[in-house]
């Protein structure tokens, strides 16, 4: 996993594909604008160690998962601690893979090493969360040792499957 300048066109690509399909960008951090890629990076080194951080966040790291050719396949954004809306609906670890990428076994690949990243960060336990209607999420989540909690409805309705992944 990386976070590095020299990906650029890489990250556009992705930034781009997804932007494309009109789904929602998962993990949030995926929506900051990349017109200014040197400054977009450099935002997200520094949300990891805390500075500038808008009130209510907390210092969250991002990782791109990269494949061989520096095709980036997907992002995670690993919160170093939870909040209470975190820990409703949020959780520690948010991830993605681009459109084009999915059903190939990268998301329970990106979740695994996020796991590890977390632990590297102090990160006791990880609470992961998806939505109850996201089969493929709950099944990553499973695949990589999730133990359900109990589920948080949102105002909407939606509910919010927690799971808590042990290292």
């Amino acid at each position: 996993m990386a976070l590095k300048i020299g990906l650029k066109e890489s990250y556009l690509s992705f930034y781009n594909e997804w932007k494309d399909s009109g789904e929602t960008m998962i993990p949030w951090v995926i929506e900051k604008d990349p017109a200014n890629f040197q400054t977009m990076v450099q935002g997200l080194l520094n949300d990891a160690k805390g500075i500038d951080l808008p009130e209510g966040f907390v210092p969250a790291s991002t990782y791109w998962l990269v494949d061989g050719e520096h095709k980036i396949i997907g992002a995670v954004n690993i919160r170093h601690a939870l909040t209470e809306p975190l820990r409703n609906a949020g959780g520690h670890i948010g991830y993605g893979i681009r459109p084009s990428e999915r059903r190939k076994g990268y998301a329970t690949e990106l979740l695994r090493l996020s796991l590890e990243k977390s632990k590297e960060l102090g990160i006791p336990s990880a609470l992961v969360v998806c939505d109850e209607i996201n089969t493929g999420s709950m099944k990553t989540i499973l695949n990589n040792g999730g133990m359900e909690d109990e589920d948080f409805i949102e105002e909407d309705g939606n509910v919010v499957k927690r799971y808590w992944m042990e290292f």
